[in-house]
């Protein structure tokens, strides 16, 4: 009887020391996952910044905006034009 209980604890110390072993690998793995991810999110920031700066340019030459409502496009009409 004594000796299932040696037997238990041991195999309780193997199963704690696995999952400790574990938890760490998770842990530096969530550590690179997050320093990963911060790191995009500079890099987005500044393509963005980027991109915001070389964007006017590109507007003005292609012209205007919003071009010209093609032909059978809905229109807005005022209502004190159709009493008339």
């Amino acid at each position: 009887m004594l000796t299932l209980h040696w037997l238990l604890t041991g195999v309780s110390l193997l199963v704690a020391a696995a999952a400790l072993v574990h938890a760490r690998r998770v842990s530096k793995r969530l550590e690179r996952l997050t320093e990963s991810y911060w790191q995009l999110r500079y890099e987005h920031g500044q393509l963005r910044a980027r991109v915001t700066r070389l964007e006017p340019a590109d507007v003005a030459a292609q012209g205007p905006a919003h071009p010209e409502q093609p032909e059978g496009a809905t229109a807005f009409v005022p209502l004190s034009s159709l009493k008339r």
